[in-house]
């Protein structure tokens, strides 16, 4: 998997970069580079692996269709769900000729949030109501409420963005509403799905410590793709054990939480706010040891040693985070054989302490003769 340039993971007088010695993947198609950047500048070895990818609007035949279907008859109401969605939609329709921004004058049109709120007025039209949590299931609840008067027989168009709202959808045709979808940049695979298939097999394996998502379809796109190669289970196993998935918000969140996957959000749904959340999340869940005089702290691919930054081949940090997982107690090397990736024997633990101890020092791993090893804690 490509991955970010390496940077200098430490500063002497400062110590490691929070996230020196952890890798994170981007699944993100938008904004990738961007989201990257701030991990990497904060020491991540960053993977890139695009989970989607998005159908131009000016190719884009569906939209061209839903918004010719809009333009049949007065539409009563419409929801916008995304503010770059709706903008694009009226910006594409403009392109093409089509009379959109005159036709939904007519109608009341609802923001989901502030930003759906802004393309609306940017657009030259008036926002009629929006929900304080910025919540789609709040935007259904209003019109479910009869808040904007009767459903039955009345036209209603839903910009969608990417999620195609199934729920959201079905509830409004149940009460007899005429619902257009308007499906504003689709979502497809990656046109080099090597990638993404590539870190399905990380996270199964446990090889990355954090993914992060900035949108449901990248979101359901990675498990729709794990599901395929038959490691759909052990990706959710990772996803709830030792890999971290950070959502930007509940929305990008949505296809993980139905799998059962919990995840961790910033409190604003911000790329900055969710690197932020990632250098918070990450370290925490590798306490700092007190080990042979030293501290210590394992990170992904590395250990922190008093400060000190040493990185460490696959099978030395997987027996020294078998270690630190009970600090103190004897771990037999048959218990260890089984941590190693990819297998390995008695004689291949053996190996991987002589490598730790090399790197670490001698008196960080103890030897019990006839039991196994443990951690000077």
């Amino acid at each position: 998997m490509p991955s970010s340039p390496a940077v200098p993971p430490c500063d002497e007088a400062a110590g490691p970069a929070p996230l020196a010695g952890y890798t994170v993947a981007v699944t993100a198609a938008r904004r990738r580079e961007e989201l990257g950047a701030l991990l990497d500048r904060r020491g991540a070895r960053v993977v890139y692996a695009p989970a989607i990818r998005i159908v131009p609007l000016a190719d884009d035949a569906e939209l061209v269709a839903a918004t010719e279907a809009v333009l049949a008859a007065p539409v009563d109401l419409v929801v916008a769900t995304t503010g770059v969605g709706f903008r694009g939609w009226l910006e594409a329709a403009e392109a093409w000729d089509l009379p959109l921004v005159g036709h939904l004058r007519g109608a009341r049109v609802l923001a989901r949030g502030p930003k759906a709120r802004g393309a609306i007025r940017g657009g030259g039209l008036v926002d009629a109501w929006s929900p304080p949590s910025e919540s789609s299931a709040e935007v259904l609840e209003h019109l479910l409420s009869g808040a904007e008067g009767p459903l039955a027989g009345r036209r209603v168009a839903v910009q969608l963005h990417g999620d195609p709202l199934p729920e959201f959808v079905a509830a409004l045709r149940a009460t007899g509403a005429d619902v257009l979808t308007v499906p504003v940049y689709r979502w497809v695979l990656p046109e080099d799905v090597g990638p993404l298939r590539r870190l399905v097999g990380s996270v199964a394996a446990g090889a990355v410590d954090a993914v992060t998502f900035t949108s449901a379809p990248a979101a359901a796109s990675l498990l729709s793709e794990a599901r395929g190669l038959g490691l759909h289970a052990d990706v959710v196993a990772a996803l709830t054990g030792p890999v971290l998935p950070v959502a930007v918000g509940p929305v990008t969140a949505a296809p993980l939480e139905a799998a059962g996957i919990r995840t961790v959000q910033p409190e604003r749904s911000r790329l900055g706010a969710l690197a932020r959340e990632v250098v918070a999340r990450l370290p925490e869940r590798g306490p700092v040891l007190a080990v042979g005089g030293a501290t210590l702290q394992v990170r992904g691919h590395a250990a922190v040693l008093d400060g000190r930054l040493v990185e460490l081949p696959p099978g030395p940090i997987a027996v020294l985070r078998a270690l630190a997982a009970r600090p103190g107690v004897v771990v037999a090397k048959a218990d260890l054989v089984g941590g190693l990736p990819g297998g390995g024997d008695a004689h291949a633990v053996e190996m991987a302490v002589t490598r730790l101890r090399a790197a670490l020092g001698p008196g960080v791993v103890e030897t019990v003769v006839k039991r196994g090893y443990r951690l000077a804690a």
